[in-house]
């Protein structure tokens, strides 16, 4: 048996996966008549949230003053 504690992750998809899969499949289906902008809209939010904080924190250690 190996005791080690390491990280293990799921593999397997996450919510924002498992909604953008749904919605692609209501869409295929014609369940729903949304644009595919819209379909796809889990993943581009979810991306523009990511570039939005990586931009805040770049700018936070940009403008950051030194302490002496």
């Amino acid at each position: 048996m190996n005791n080690d504690k390491k990280a293990q992750s799921s593999g397997g998809v996450g919510f924002i996966g498992l909604l953008t899969l749904v919605f692609i499949t209501l869409k295929l289906i014609g369940v729903i008549d949304w644009s595919w902008v819209w379909v796809l809209a889990p993943i581009w939010i979810t991306a523009a949230i990511m570039f939005f904080v990586i931009i805040i924190i770049i700018f936070h250690f940009l403008i950051k003053p030194e302490k002496r």
